[in-house]
């Protein structure tokens, strides 16, 4: 079989790996991950170790890859401190230039919850997902959210899984 044949019948499934996992990363593209996938499927169909396998034990050595690859990839990044100074000459912090609102926690807190819900809102959530979120704002547990909404707690959890495919691509803008 061909590397050709090999990727386009394994590709549909490989984006959904991709697509799957990038809920759990929002530092990446799920076309990146599928990308990636696909490079280390042709690596190893050029160092023959695909031509006895079976195409789930293709697609679970790419999950796994790619499992590894973000795992990898967070290790190496770099978390800044918005209280690191800025390249000036003053030496000055994100702080200093902000001054007073800055030293307003709950001024930053309510910018913050603004971005996002206004990112979240646009997203075209239902009303149900807009219910869940309030009760979820005001710091209820799933199954107290489930019993307010009359539905369980693991579909309370299903939503709140759907509502953060949703709004990937808001949430890797703030």
């Amino acid at each position: 079989m061909s590397f050709e044949e090999l990727n386009q019948k394994l590709s549909l499934t490989i984006k959904r790996i991709a697509y799957r996992l990038n809920g759990h990363c929002r530092s990446f593209n799920h076309d990146d991950l599928y990308q990636e996938a696909t490079i280390h499927l042709w690596s190893n169909f050029l160092k023959g170790k695909l031509s006895d396998k079976t195409d789930s034990y293709i697609l679970q050595g790419c999950y796994f890859h790619l499992k590894n690859y973000i795992r990898k990839v967070n290790e190496r990044s770099n978390v800044v401190s918005i209280d690191a100074a800025l390249r000036t000459d003053e030496d000055m912090t994100v702080e200093d230039v902000l001054g007073e609102f800055w030293a307003c926690n709950d001024c930053r807190e309510d910018l913050h919850n603004k971005f996002l819900a206004q990112s979240i809102r646009d997203n075209g959530s239902n009303p149900k997902e807009k219910r869940l979120l309030a009760y979820f704002s005001q710091g209820l547990t799933t199954r107290d959210i489930g019993k307010r909404m009359g539905i369980s707690h693991v579909s309370v959890v299903k939503m709140m899984q759907k509502i953060r495919v949703k709004s990937q691509k808001h949430l890797d803008k703030i």
